[in-house]
């Protein structure tokens, strides 16, 4: 197992625990694709990874026509992404990734945590070089052979890929990570091949995790859950384990 494998491992423990929140992320990423690309899921394939997305999450298709509707309004507001970087307690690294349509109330949200919880809201790049950022796909493991899998997807650039059991829906499906750049060439090959892709998207992996004893875990945890409780924040990545 590799980095990727351990720091999704750690996240899941508790990450986007609110439904209502997942919503509203998948829905600002929705109306983000639409006024990109257009409505049509069939030539936005951003659109459609994200409706999988949704699918996946639980959301109510209502919510997904819906912030369709929405990204087509004349009235919605236009959503920039802008990503903060900066430093939680004893030196953890942390990136805030938002979609907002007011930058300067943002900015402000955003340096207040870092400032309240003992933290420093640094400059572009201060610490984005700590990380890469990479692709994945969560695709169901039905009748794949997984050590053949794995040889195929290497000539697309895949660099990780290991088993996850979802309790919930009681099945077993596979997590793919790759280079950034690779996304669109490794979608075009699964769906060529047939296989069900559950979610995709992006993430930044650590290239080096910070272990914290009990009483600092609790000090960098309260800012990591200010900042994810914040309506213009879409993902939050830091090196501790």
């Amino acid at each position: 197992m590799g980095r990727a494998f351990e720091y999704r491992k750690a996240r899941k423990l508790k990450r986007w625990s609110s439904m209502a929140k997942v919503f509203t992320r998948i829905s600002k990423d929705i109306i983000m694709a639409v006024k990109e690309s257009g409505p049509s899921p069939e030539a936005n394939s951003r659109l459609k990874a994200l409706i999988q997305n949704a699918r996946d999450a639980n959301m109510p298709k209502d919510n997904v026509e819906r912030a369709i509707k929405r990204a087509i309004s004349r009235d919605q507001a236009d959503y920039k992404e802008v990503v903060y970087e900066g430093y939680a307690p004893h030196g953890i690294a942390v990136i805030v990734e938002t979609a907002t349509d007011n930058n300067t109330r943002t900015v402000a949200n955003v340096r207040s945590y870092f400032n309240k919880c003992n933290g420093s809201l640094g400059t572009s790049g201060s610490v984005e070089f700590m990380f890469e950022r990479k692709c994945y796909f969560k695709i169901v493991q039905e009748k794949i052979d997984l050590e053949e899998f794995e040889f195929e997807m290497i000539d697309f650039g895949v660099e990780e890929i290991f088993q996850e059991y979802d309790e919930e829906k009681e099945m077993k499906s596979l997590m793919i990570y790759a280079p950034f750049s690779d996304f669109g060439s490794i979608a075009k090959a699964l769906e060529d091949r047939g296989h069900e892709i559950l979610n995709s998207g992006f993430e930044r992996i650590p290239m080096e995790t910070k272990k914290m004893n009990t009483d600092q875990h609790v000090e960098v945890e309260k800012l990591l859950e200010k900042i994810e409780e914040d309506e213009d924040v879409q993902a939050v990545y830091h090196n501790m384990i």
